[in-house]
């Protein structure tokens, strides 16, 4: 298959700038793939489509205020943290313009926060040096919402930076350093997780860190050439027999969000030796989906609509049916809906 296989056009004005005033007014377009019809609800709506005794999975992921800006001879440059390195005091980032930040540089953060470039590797990736510094104390008292870049909002947006904190965070967030959210659970309140609940639909929790896997572009041309990067993930134990017991009794099983169904599907390879469907415990993530691929765990999915020709749509086409993805996507153009991170989102059934 070749990625030009998985494009549509998007008109620019669809893509979501900002979140909704309400984290459940968003559009609901449902997918039916038994009788291929499409028909849209209001997220609120989403208690309706569920059962006793199914078990909707979420991630639990922690956002880290990843983004910051620091300078060199007088010039911004702008830093997405992605995690500590391996050798002490140092972390690994993406930056842009990346041909400031050269090897040997100092970068200023704050008049008492510094860091040395000390690696330089590809597509703007750096080590940075900053000694004994508490980088997390420091993202979190200074750092911005990891926002995609086609969310536009330029240098040092501090009026908004309070309100991306908080909405670029789901109400369920635990722990985790993830460096963007898993969107389609933005979707949910309170309120909607307790008339799920209501209805005697089971919620469980994993924790997969959202990274650079999540959203880099596909190198190759081809679909099958491409290696997906890992992730880590956790499924804890009482996760894991909510999933097993839903399998076993015929119910089904409703993922929210692509990293939740990585993470469910990767780690049912992993429990073939064990004899459950899917084992508890730590894992990596690293599973590449796409058409063709048999899904073992996962029977019902919600997500937000995807960038073209990403690992994601190529996902969602996995399990929706390229034709029929492509179909909605085209109706939800035509309908204007809102999309990507901030936007509406889909049930597939």
């Amino acid at each position: 298959m070749r990625i030009s296989d998985f494009d549509y056009e998007l008109p620019a004005g669809l893509i979501a700038q900002h979140p909704l005033a309400r984290r459940d007014a968003s559009r609901l377009m449902i997918l039916e793939r038994r009788t291929g019809g499409i028909r849209e609800a209001g997220v609120k709506a989403l208690a309706d489509f569920i059962s006793p005794g199914d078990v909707l999975v979420l991630n639990s992921t922690r956002v880290l205020p990843a983004r910051a800006w620091g300078v060199k001879d007088g010039a911004d440059i702008e830093f997405l943290f992605l995690g500590p390195d391996k050798a002490h005091g140092s972390w690994n980032v993406l930056c842009r313009p990346a041909r400031r930040a050269t090897r040997g540089a100092v970068i200023r953060f704050t008049p008492r926060l510094s860091a040395r470039v000390a690696a330089i590797g590809d597509e703007g990736r750096r080590t940075l040096d900053f000694g004994r510094a508490d980088i997390p104390a420091f993202l979190k008292r200074r750092g911005y919402a990891p926002l995609p870049p086609y969310i536009r909002r330029g240098k040092r947006p501090d009026k908004l930076r309070t309100r991306d904190l908080a909405r670029y965070q789901t109400v369920f967030a635990k722990r985790g350093r993830s460096i963007a959210a898993p969107t389609a659970g933005l979707h949910f309140t309170p309120s909607l997780l307790r008339a799920i609940k209501k209805r005697g639909g089971l919620t469980a929790f994993l924790s997969l860190e959202v990274g650079t896997a999540t959203f880099q572009p596909l190198r190759s041309n081809i679909v099958e050439s491409h290696v997906l990067p890992a992730e880590d993930c956790r499924i804890p134990a009482s996760t894991a027999r909510a999933v097993n017991a839903a399998k076993r009794g015929g119910r089904p099983v409703m993922a929210v969000g692509t990293t939740v169904v990585r993470a469910l599907e990767s780690a049912a390879r992993r429990g073939e030796k064990a004899g459950d469907c899917v084992p508890p415990g730590r894992g990596r993530a690293g599973v590449f989906i796409y058409p063709g691929f048999t899904f073992r765990v996962v029977d019902r999915m919600l997500t937000n609509f995807h960038l073209p020709k990403s690992s994601l749509f190529i996902l969602t086409a996995a399990f929706a049916g390229r034709e029929f993805l492509l179909e909605a996507y085209r109706r939800a153009v035509k309908e204007k809906y809102r999309f990507f991170s901030y936007g509406d989102c889909m049930l597939i059934l």
